[in-house]
C-alpha cells in the first residue's frame, strides 16, 4: 500500500511544537509590558479570520477589568474609523503582516495618524510591523498554507499578554509556553483513532453537516476551527458562540449534523450541557473536545489548565479532523483551489 505523501499543511502541523519553542526563547519587546492601558480610552483588536478570533481570550479578561475593549474584524473596522482616536491602543494581528484590509487600515491612518498601534505578525518587514509603534513578531518560521503555527504561535502571545495583564510574571507564562509545546509532539504524533472514524461516519452521511460551537475563550477555537474545516477539508462548516447555535442554525440539527463542542467541561458550561441534550435527541452526531465530557457526546480528551494549553489541544485536533475529512474526501489536505496564503485583495 502506498501512504499518500504528506502535504505542505501537514508538515506545518508537524513543525509546530518546534515553532512554539522557537517563540518561547524570545523575550517580548519592553514597550509591551510598560503600556498602561489605563492611558486609553478605547482598545481595538482587530484581524481578519483566524487573526481577529484569536483574540477572544484576551478580550474577554480585558472587558472582565473593565477596560473599554473593542474586537472588530478589520473590514468593519475601515467602515467606521471614527471609532480610532488620539488615545486609542490599536492592536492589530495580521501573520504575513500584508493583508489587504491591514494594509488598506494603515493607508488611511497614515495621513492623520492616530493612537498607538501594536502588531503582531510574523514579518518584521512587512507594511504592519513598519507602520506600528510596538511589534510581537510570532517567530514562528515560513508557513506553506492553512494557518497553523501562526494561529499556535499567536495563542502564546495572548498568553504572555494576558499573563502581564493579570500581573504574572512572564517566566511563567513562558514555562507553559514550553511545557506546551512538549506535550503537543505526543498529541501530534498519536492521534486518537477517534478522529478517522468521526471523520468517515460524518462523510458517510447523505447530506453532511458540520457546526463547530465553543464557550468563553474556547469559542476562539470553534471559530477558527470552522474556518480550518472550510479551507483545508472543502466542507461546509460553522462557527457559533455558545447559545447563538439556538438562534436560527438549530433548524441544521439531525441525521447528517456533526457537531463539535468547545469548553471547559465543568458546570459552569450550561449552555453547552444543554446543547448537547438536545443535539442528541435529532440524531446529530455530537463530540465534545473538552477537559471534561458532556453527558450524551462523544468525548476527545484535552488538557483542562492553562487556557492556552487548552486551546491549542483543541486546535490539534480540529487540524487532524480536517486533516482525516481532506483525505478521505479525496483532496490534498490545506491545498488551495481558489484562494491564497495572502489574502491581498479587500
Amino acid at each position: 500500500m502506498t501512504l499518500p505523501m504528506i502535504a505542505g499543511f501537514e508538515q506545518d502541523i508537524l513543525e509546530q511544537p518546534d515553532a512554539l519553542a522557537s517563540f518561547a526563547s524570545r523575550p517580548l519587546p519592553g514597550g509591551i509590558a510598560s503600556l498602561d492601558l489605563t492611558q486609553f480610552d478605547r482598545i481595538i483588536m482587530t484581524g481578519m479570520g483566524s487573526s481577529d478570533y484569536v483574540t477572544i481570550p484576551l478580550e474577554l479578561l480585558l472587558a472582565r477589568q473593565g477596560m473599554p475593549i473593542w474586537r472588530l474584524q478589520t473590514s468593519r473596522l475601515l467602515e467606521t474609523l471614527e471609532m480610532i482616536t488620539d488615545r486609542t491602543l490599536l492592536w492589530i494581528t495580521s501573520q504575513s503582516g500584508r493583508s489587504g484590509e491591514v494594509v488598506a487600515l494603515l493607508d488611511r491612518l497614515s495621513a492623520g495618524r492616530k493612537g498607538i498601534v501594536v502588531a503582531v505578525t510574523n514579518d518584521p518587514e512587512s507594511p504592519l510591523a513598519r507602520a506600528a509603534d510596538h511589534v510581537i513578531e510570532l517567530h514562528c518560521g515560513k508557513e506553506a498554507t492553512v494557518s497553523s503555527k501562526s494561529y499556535l504561535n499567536t495563542l502564546a502571545v495572548i498568553h504572555r499578554v494576558c499573563a502581564g495583564v493579570e500581573g504574572r510574571v512572564d517566566e511563567a507564562a513562558v514555562n507553559d509556553i514550553r511545557t506546551l509545546a512538549s506535550d503537543l509532539r505526543t498529541a501530534i504524533e498519536a492521534p486518537p483513532r477517534i478522529i478517522s472514524v468521526v471523520a468517515e461516519r460524518a462523510l458517510a452521511a447523505s447530506n453532511p453537516r458540520f457546526a463547530l460551537i465553543g464557550s468563553g475563550p474556547d469559542a476562539a477555537t470553534a471559530l477558527t476551527g470552522a474556518l480550518i474545516f472550510k479551507e483545508a477539508s472543502k466542507v461546509a462548516a460553522e462557527g457559533y458562540i455558545g447559545g447563538a447555535f439556538r438562534h436560527g442554525p438549530l433548524e441544521l440539527a439531525g441525521p447528517g449534523l456533526t457537531a463539535f463542542l468547545f469548553g471547559s467541561g465543568t458546570d459552569e458550561d450550561l449552555t453547552l450541557r444543554q446543547l448537547v441534550q438536545d443535539l442528541s435527541r435529532t440524531g446529530s452526531n455530537v463530540i465534545a473536545i473538552s477537559p471534561r465530557n458532556y453527558d450524551g457526546a462523544e468525548h476527545i480528551a484535552i488538557p483542562s489548565h492553562p487556557v492556552c494549553s487548552r486551546m491549542a489541544h483543541a486546535m490539534i485536533a480540529v487540524q487532524q479532523l480536517s486533516v482525516s475529512l481532506a483525505r478521505q474526501a479525496g483532496f490534498v489536505p490545506g491545498e488551495f483551489r481558489y484562494g491564497q496564503k495572502i489574502t491581498a485583495l479587500l
